[in-house]
């Protein structure tokens, strides 16, 4: 009787003893309530307004029977709202967010964990990354965290997401590191970037907000998951903050589009079968399979058949690791790429640079006089390559725009025209020239991606 009073005691002066903040690392794995209140207040709910162009049917878009579906009230723009998650990044305002949640927006609302509203403006953006910095435009000191330097981060630690899944409000989810430099599976951008990957759950709303580690620090920026059923699945990818840093530190500095480094080079990872004739211990690195002649690589001495095993002492493994590793490197600096060569190690030094826009592009649209009017055209050269992702070996007028008639005749954009009539052709100008003399009989030889064709049409 006398143990169960005692017990008794207990129970009724348990719930009256104040709770405890864990005051160490062991005791940190009992309870994430105190780096969650260190870290929420800077993740924020982000609200976007999108004026969407109208949905029109291929009816609507034929340029003949346009004038018999045109309907007036489905040809006005459309609203649409976009709901995500943000990052403040420093005291006076700087957020990160996705870029398919405020790329396009026209009206952004930023509001914070303790119920403050303000507007923002998108300073850079990047489809490709899916990433943008914004800047709140009200003048207040605000909560924000610390970037963690992304080479520092291991398989197996452990990861909280914060964000707005569904809409439902601010919320915590914890996980771990379950992988790194991941190329994302499925999406739009699917085998582009390189990513932290987290089997913390990241579901619709998540996109934008918060991967911290256990000192609070950003690790990264939750932008997608792998699913088939629409909710998490325990695969997440967080866009890395080493490149969110070198974001922030372009839109700073007045950019208003990311600037990336420029390799002007091709090739494929080096597998098992690889390895032994290159030299290779183990499959690992890039083994270069073309390069421009205007490539800062090639400037270093860059050769076909050289294997890149690293940048700046960080290994490489695909296109997309190595481009990764330039654009933290930042624009204007100098990398230092580790290659293999006949067997023997090397160590160039490579500006680090954009592609040249030279020789000019000299942008043209056809006119209603042209037998495809609305086509509009530019000339290949390194920057075309580089923002249209053509083929290195690309020479003639890349297709920007095909118009409604172009598309009817089967050009599609991103098309490169060789020649027409067969009259080779490297300015806009001389398709619109050779168009202008031309009977109703067109022929063009075209390049889509590594395959070369021939049209042929009537207009």
């Amino acid at each position: 009787m006398r143990s169960l009073g005692f017990l008794l005691i207990w129970l009724l002066a348990a719930p009256l003893a104040a709770q405890q903040v864990p005051s160490s690392a062991a005791q940190m794995q009992l309870s994430f309530a105190p780096l969650v209140r260190q870290a929420a207040p800077a993740v924020v709910n982000i609200y976007a307004k999108i004026m969407a162009a109208p949905a029109r049917t291929p009816l609507q878009r034929d340029p003949f029977f346009e004038r018999f579906f045109r309907d007036p009230f489905s040809e006005k723009p459309r609203v649409q709202n976009s709901l995500g998650s943000g990052v403040i990044l420093s005291e006076d305002g700087i957020v990160v967010s996705n870029y398919h949640v405020v790329g396009m927006a026209t009206e952004i609302r930023v509001v914070l964990n303790d119920r403050r509203e303000f507007s923002a403006r998108v300073l850079l953006g990047d489809e490709e990354a899916d990433l943008a910095i914004l800047q709140i435009e009200d003048e207040v000191e605000l909560p924000y965290l610390e970037l963690r330097e992304s080479d520092s981060v291991e398989v197996g630690e452990l990861a909280l997401a914060i964000g707005n899944p569904f809409g439902v409000g601010q919320t915590v989810s914890s996980g771990i590191v379950s992988g790194l430099a991941r190329s994302r599976a499925g999406g739009g951008n699917a085998g582009l970037g390189y990513f932290i990957q987290t089997d913390a759950p990241i579901n619709p709303g998540n996109s934008g907000g918060a991967l911290v580690d256990m000192a609070g620090r950003l690790m990264g920026i939750n932008t997608s998951i792998l699913t088939r059923s629409g909710g998490s699945n325990g695969i997440g990818f967080a866009i890395p903050a080493d490149l969110v840093g070198a974001f922030v530190a372009q839109a700073k500095a007045g950019q208003t589009r990311f600037q990336r480094p420029w390799a002007g080079i091709s090739g494929q990872p080096v597998d098992a079968d690889m390895a032994g004739p290159l030299g290779l211990d183990r499959p690992g690195g890039i083994i270069v399979s073309g390069v421009h002649t205007a490539s800062p690589f090639a400037a270093a001495g860059l050769e076909v058949g050289d294997v890149i095993t690293a940048v700046e002492g960080e290994p490489v493994n695909t296109p997309a690791e190595m481009v990764y590793r330039m654009s933290v490197v930042g624009m204007g600096n100098r990398a230092a790429v580790d290659i293999l060569r006949d067997g023997a190690a090397r160590t160039l030094a490579v500006d680090l640079t954009q592609a040249p826009d030279l020789p000019p592009r000299n942008e043209t649209t056809l006119t209603a006089r042209s037998l495809l009017p609305g086509l509009r055209l530019v000339r290949v050269n390194p920057a075309v390559i580089s923002e249209m992702n053509l083929p290195l070996e690309s020479v003639g007028v890349a297709v920007v725009d095909s118009g409604r008639f172009g598309n009817r005749v089967g050009l599609r954009d991103g098309d490169v025209i060789v020649s027409v009539n067969g009259i080779e052709v490297g300015h806009p100008g001389e398709v619109a020239t050779v168009l202008s003399g031309a009977l109703r009989r067109i022929e063009m030889v075209i390049q889509r991606g590594a395959r070369r064709s021939v049209l042929r049409f009537r207009v």
